[in-house]
């Protein structure tokens, strides 16, 4: 597995140590490209596990991933998208920087 998603992983049981004391806690962690941590994605192929058989679909793993891929991806469109630097423009719409050549 990516050995990003591993370190967050280890981050994860530090922060929330406390809670696994009382709780039954399975940390996620996402990299960018596509690796799971490994608790993580055991977590999660279990619950599709369970979806599959609630639902009688056993294409129900594979659709929790795609949704999860699905939400990863429009996050990350929503952040890139706010470090744009909106121009300033007059009442008429016209930009109020003037490029000199």
């Amino acid at each position: 597995m990516g050995g990003a998603a591993e370190l967050a992983e280890a981050r994860k049981n530090a922060k929330y140590a406390q809670l696994m004391q009382t709780y039954h806690f399975a940390p996620l962690a996402f990299e960018t490209m596509g690796p799971i941590n490994t608790k993580g994605l055991a977590f999660l192929t279990d619950l599709g596990r369970l979806l599959a058989q609630s639902s009688g679909d056993p294409r129900e793993t594979s659709y929790l991933f795609q949704r999860l891929s699905v939400v990863i991806q429009r996050f990350n469109a929503v952040a890139f998208h706010s470090t744009f630097v909106l121009p300033d423009l007059d009442s008429d719409g016209h930009s109020r920087v003037n490029i000199i050549y």
